[in-house]
């Protein structure tokens, strides 16, 4: 039987091909990249780049999808490329164990993405991230943050120009407005408020690893970041999917 038969029932052989033809590039292999990966892996896109330049953590553990005991203190962009070969060998998947900043970019979209996904937590990469998508005509989804939220229903998609109630939205609005962009990036935020509240215990906190501060943390509950990971990764496939305009 073949792998994608339940998709193709579904979609049809030539949007199956379509996928097959596609290029992704994905930034950020937390909890919301980690299940949007997944998705588009499972869903037959045939090439998929995976950027992100951590490794697995202890914290990891309670809602990352390549966090396992045994994958602890390996780099997510090598896991996850070998998660997506062993579900779908004919996929090209290139990792890319990187920072995320202005002078490695350029880099980090050659070849030239078809679509591009955001899910970084760093404001600054983040910035530079959807500056660099819009500036170079990549069609690009941005995950707001999932933390500290638990309704799942307030979850809303639409053009980040038009976000409400989110706080990092609002910001990365302020500073894309400094270059001159309002429009035409879209975002999964949610409007209700995050709960942050609680203080880390100091002995829960992960080394920094990379440029930029340590950023607090915050709580995180397990099906969140998957839930908005696999918005993300809806978005994607709509606009991939989507007739020429």
């Amino acid at each position: 039987m073949r792998w994608f038969s339940r998709s193709e029932l579904l979609l049809g052989e030539a949007a199956l091909a379509r996928l097959g033809a596609s290029r992704v590039t994905m930034f950020g292999l937390g909890g919301v990249g980690s299940f949007a990966v997944e998705a588009l892996a499972r869903a037959g896109v045939g090439h998929l780049r995976l950027v992100d330049h951590d490794v697995v953590g202890p914290s990891n553990l309670n809602r990352q999808l390549f966090a396992l005991r045994s994958t602890l203190g390996h780099p997510k962009a090598e896991v996850a490329a070998a998660r997506v070969r062993d579900i779908n060998p004919d996929c090209e998947v290139d990792p890319r164990v990187a920072f995320i900043h202005t002078d490695t970019l350029p880099g980090l979209l050659t070849p030239r993405p078809d679509m591009m996904v955001d899910a970084i937590d760093s404001m600054a990469c983040k910035v530079a991230l959807l500056r660099a998508a819009h500036e170079s005509g990549i069609p690009v989804i941005t995950a707001m943050g999932a933390g500290g939220r638990l309704d799942s229903s307030r979850l809303l998609v639409g053009d980040l120009g038009d976000t409400r109630m989110c706080p990092l939205a609002a910001r990365v609005r302020k500073e894309l407005r400094k270059v001159g962009i309002t429009e035409g990036i879209r975002c999964v935020y949610s409007l209700e408020p995050a709960d942050n509240k609680r203080a880390a215990d100091p002995a829960d906190i992960e080394p920094h690893r990379g440029p930029g501060r340590q950023r607090r943390p915050v709580g995180t509950i397990s099906y969140m970041p998957a839930i908005v990971g696999l918005k993300v990764a809806e978005e994607v496939l709509r606009m991939l999917l989507a007739p020429p305009s």
